[in-house]
């Protein structure tokens, strides 16, 4: 029997799982789970500790899929002021392997093993099993990742910093918002994370207010950004508030907002897939795309994905799926901690 700790560490939260093996395949049980507000610790060991104090069972091994770059089993987050390595961490649990993975690797080990009840199908397309699959994901940052067929069923994973790519800007508008993030922000590069995120809604609506681009908008919605602006207080979630009053067609400077988000998500998505050509599919995982459904499949997101000129044509190829299990990062994460031996 094996027990496991299973992490999804992002930059807002943190979801730890204590999983039971009884057997050498990857089916297990669940002990644990809890989830943890990630800057609230300083470190990821206190966060581990309180956990296991929850609980008496004696872990084996764990694996942490982090929100970050893993070079050589350490990561420095990219938006949690965290340095972790495998070695400490290992040392510091009393554990007999940690294992470090990128979170977008573990949510590519975690697509694998999705039910169909767990995505929605933007298109329809029979997936190709000699070909890559393809992985991206909006959430407090912008995660890419992909998989190349083994041939033998099996996949090698692997994930990226794609998101910190330069954004290009596809209008006048964008141009317009690119140089008030740059402007605001008090950056010279405004990578694609900056706008196909969390932080990006946030910073496409004050754009179109500040730039009075829009200026219609909701007084209930606007007073909220502005009371987060001006305390930053975690009980307002800024990109939660901007997508709901889009969805509820109650705010047009929201539903403005989340129409060039979808798009700009839309247009990196199609630059993914030119450059990997997935056609084993495009899945797309992070919290935002599942929780504004609605507003994407009603969206120019197809049409914007495949608006590539001449290539085009290539894209209709694609199986395109939203992911619906929040927690796919995890399963990825136990997936691959049970592999390592």
């Amino acid at each position: 029997m094996t027990v496991l700790i299973a992490g999804d560490i992002g930059g807002t939260k943190t979801i730890l799982r204590l999983v039971e093996v009884t057997e050498s395949t990857v089916n297990f049980n669940n002990l644990l789970e809890i989830t943890y507000p990630s800057q609230r610790y300083p470190h990821l060991v206190p966060m581990v500790q309180e956990f296991l104090g929850q609980t008496n069972y004696k872990p084996d091994r764990a694996c942490f899929a982090i929100a970050g770059p893993v070079v050589k089993q350490v990561s420095q987050l990219t938006n949690l002021d965290w340095q972790l390595d495998a070695n400490h961490l290992k040392e510091e649990l009393n554990l007999e392997t940690v294992s470090l993975i990128n979170d977008f690797a573990a949510i590519s080990y975690g697509v694998l093993g999705l039910k169909t009840n767990e995505l929605e199908t933007l298109q329809t397309v029979e997936a190709q099993n000699d070909a890559p699959i393809a992985v991206i994901g909006a959430g407090t940052g912008l995660g890419e990742g992909f998989l190349t067929p083994l041939g033998n069923g099996d996949y090698l994973v692997f994930g990226t910093e794609g998101g910190h790519t330069e954004f290009p800007p596809r209008s006048e508008l964008e141009f317009r918002l690119l140089e008030y993030i740059k402007e605001q922000k008090q950056i010279d590069r405004v990578s694609v994370e900056r706008v196909v995120s969390g932080q990006g809604i946030v910073s496409i609506y004050q754009g179109l207010r500040d730039l009075k681009i829009i200026t219609d908008y909701n007084s209930t919605v606007a007073e909220m950004i502005k009371k987060w602006e001006e305390t930053e207080t975690t009980e307002i979630d800024p990109a939660a508030v901007i997508s709901q009053a889009a969805q509820a067609e109650t705010d047009p400077l929201s539903e403005k907002t989340m129409e060039i988000f979808i798009e700009a998500y839309a247009a990196e998505a199609g630059n993914l897939a030119l450059k990997l050509m997935p056609y084993g599919g495009l899945y797309i995982a992070g919290g935002i795309a599942a929780k504004n459904l609605s507003l994407i499949k009603n969206s120019r997101f197809l049409e914007v994905f495949k608006q590539k000129g001449r290539v085009s044509p290539i894209l209709d190829a694609v199986p395109i799926h939203i992911v619906l299990n929040s927690q796919v990062g995890l399963l990825g994460s136990i997936m691959y901690g049970l592999s390592i031996t």
